[in-house]
């Protein structure tokens, strides 16, 4: 995967471009988090023999390796939950910041 490119800055940002730049950024992390999920799949996966086009492991594992191989992934998703919870907070402040400076654009109410 390779590394997200940033504009090179040579001017101000309107408040407009400052929202679509934090929202191009958010969307980059949530790409960045998905992976993070894909792999914990795939480690799943693997330790269950699962995985397509990788040979299973050696020896199957035992109920202490699947423990712990759940909590591994559990705290990770756990991590991951945390960094989507920041990440909408993120969006809505910069969705309510760009609303406020555009009144004249009606959002449908769900």
């Amino acid at each position: 995967m390779s590394l997200p490119q940033f504009p090179d800055v040579t001017h101000d940002f309107s408040l407009d471009e400052s929202v679509f730049q934090i929202l191009s950024s958010i969307a980059m992390e949530e790409l960045a988090l998905s992976h993070i999920i894909n792999a914990e799949g795939e480690k799943i996966q693997y330790v269950l023999g699962t995985l397509p086009g990788v040979a299973p492991p050696k020896y199957p594992p035992s109920i202490n390796d699947l423990v712990r191989i759940n909590e591994s992934v559990k705290d990770m998703l756990s991590s991951v939950s945390m960094s989507q919870m920041f990440l909408f907070g993120k969006m809505s402040t910069a969705l309510s910041l760009y609303l406020k400076n555009n009144s004249e654009i009606k959002c449908p109410t769900p």
